[in-house]
């Protein structure tokens, strides 16, 4: 029996060659060009995989997203998007995406991914909305940080610099990995923003809380987790 995919993409051009090429490989193919017919499509159907464009008229992709996991909806969601940078990919996987594809792409290599998410099952794990490490918690749906249920306030570049870190804590950060995953810097730009952007957001998750969550490792990057 052949799987079935649903692909919702707006622009004709690159929807007829998607679902040519899936046709051209046994599957079937439903398509719908615009979010809420998608949805409609995704609620109602049994789908091995949905191929889901990012920028979409009526309702936008990630919202469309959400609606289905919203619904318990469980179906694996591979996004496409001509938005590559790491925050667009981070904020795609966050709305309950299962993997993100930047166009332009070529066939094979969504071809792989479709068949990847297929072979994973039709469970998609349950969508992280909150990253917690000891009495630090991080609500990602609402913006929000707390401690010992106090609320943290924090800019935008910090609470971005927290997410990562607590989605690597108990892991040693290096500076590299921080400028690639928060900055969106593929080089050392020679300055200080780093130090200076944890310094800040060591003053606001640890002076007068315990224990110390944020920790400097000498000579390798940054730890977020219990003292060692």
């Amino acid at each position: 029996m052949a799987h079935r995919i649903l692909v919702v993409e707006d622009d004709a051009t690159t929807a007829a060659y998607i679902v040519k090429g899936l046709n051209e490989e046994g599957f079937t193919v439903d398509q719908a060009d615009n979010g809420r017919d998608g949805l409609f499509h995704a609620i109602g159907g049994d789908y091995a995989a949905i191929v889901l464009d990012r920028m979409l008229p009526g309702m936008d992709g990630l919202s469309m997203l959400g609606a289905i996991r919203a619904a318990k909806i469980t179906t694996p969601v591979l996004v496409l998007s001509a938005r590559a940078a790491v925050e667009d990919r981070v904020g795609g996987l966050t709305a309950g995406a299962d993997d993100y594809l930047a166009k332009p792409f070529a066939f094979a290599e969504l071809l792989a991914r479709v068949r990847v998410l297929i072979r994973r099952g039709t469970t998609a794990p349950a969508v992280e909305t909150r990253l917690v490490c000891a009495n630090l918690e991080m609500d990602l749906l609402a913006r929000k940080v707390r401690r010992d249920d106090r609320a943290i306030d924090l800019q935008p570049r910090e609470f971005r610099l927290l997410e990562y870190l607590l989605r690597h804590k108990e892991q040693v950060v290096t500076r590299t990995m921080l400028l690639e995953g928060v900055w969106d810097y593929h080089f050392d730009p020679g300055t200080n923003v780093i130090d200076v952007h944890v310094s800040r957001l060591r003053k606001k998750i640890d002076e007068g809380f315990t224990p110390i969550l944020l920790h400097t490792v000498r000579g390798a990057g940054y730890r977020l987790g219990l003292p060692n």
